[in-house]
């Protein structure tokens, strides 16, 4: 009984903590923001030790091997300050949707790969990762114009969860909830059938009863199933889609690459298996070339494979 008045408090507080920056970042301009919010990332980081003992855990399992602590030290550093301007800025930016065009745009070829990816008439599956400021890149894939879903899990807290959806429709992005499953399965294949972009992250921990393990930093991870399955059943094209911040500016770049096709093999379940780890090697990829961008306090390999021959099932596990 403690424990849960102590969860009720905890989450007042939270909630309250929210509404009162929700309103500071409505009456203050941006610039005052920024100046405001500089020193109190340092705080925060420090304060965290739980999580910032959780980052090093997860750091250390991927890059142990390559990297000094000192390095990981400045990763884990960086990840947490990237996380924190994050936080900042959709706080801002929902405050003041002309700053999401104004510090978001396409890089490269990207908007030509997904305008590509559109004509095919079947839809469009983004492939994604906890990333970047990956959920103000939605709501700017939105604002440009891409009807765009996005697989999402609900906040704990229900009032704050109905604020949080009532923002992201308001900026023009439709909200997916991950669970219940077969809810999610349903909104997620009609989005596609109704040829809109849907996102999913495929980044975060799912065990054997609703995903496959595939290799990740050479470790197994427990990873979902859903979009490959999406791909099958409906023909959308995959597009891997990330966002970068561009140094210590305000300013982001997408980067969309093209269509990934699927490689067929001699079952359905060893396709899937394939392709899972195709799209998991490229946000590898991603990770090693800008690690302070990933969200390194998540435990992706929480769920350990208790069996070579997990059965494949359809798995969506995003935030």
């Amino acid at each position: 009984m403690f424990k849960d008045f102590k969860k009720k408090i905890e989450r007042t507080i939270v909630r309250w903590a929210f509404y009162f920056f929700s309103w500071l970042f409505k009456v203050l301009p941006y610039s005052a923001i920024k100046r405001m919010t500089g020193g109190l990332l340092a705080v925060i980081y420090f304060v965290l030790r739980r999580m910032r003992r959780a980052a090093m855990g997860t750091l250390n399992i991927a890059f142990g091997k390559e990297k000094t602590q000192e390095e990981l030290t400045k990763i884990c550093k960086d990840c947490f300050y990237n996380a924190g301007r994050g936080a900042i800025e959709i706080g801002a930016f929902t405050a003041r949707p002309a700053l999401i065009k104004e510090t978001f745009s396409f890089d490269g070829n990207s908007r030509e790969n997904l305008d590509a990816a559109f004509k095919e008439d079947r839809g469009v599956i983004g492939i994604s990762a906890h990333f970047g400021n990956f959920p103000m890149m939605l709501l700017y894939l939105a604002q440009m114009g891409y009807p765009t879903n996005a697989i999402i899990r609900p906040s704990r807290d229900e009032i704050i969860e109905k604020d949080f959806q009532a923002s992201r429709s308001r900026l023009g992005l439709k909200t997916v909830h991950s669970y219940p499953r077969e809810a999610c399965v349903t909104q997620s294949l009609k989005a596609l059938r109704d040829k809109e972009l849907l996102v999913v992250l495929l980044d975060q921990n799912t065990g054997s009863k609703s995903g496959v393990y595939v290799d990740f930093f050479g470790q197994k991870a427990g990873t979902a199933t859903g979009p490959i399955i999406f791909a099958m059943r409906t023909g959308a094209p995959l597009l891997p889609i990330f966002t970068l911040r561009q140094g210590e500016t305000d300013t982001h770049k997408v980067v969309i690459e093209k269509h990934f096709f699927l490689e067929q093999k001699a079952t359905d379940e060893e396709t899937i298996q394939y392709n899972v780890q195709k799209l998991t090697n490229i946000i590898e990829g991603y990770i090693r070339k800008y690690p302070h961008e990933w969200g390194w306090m998540h435990r992706r390999w929480k769920s350990r494979p208790k069996s070579a021959g997990a059965n494949v099932q359809v798995g969506i596990n995003v935030s």
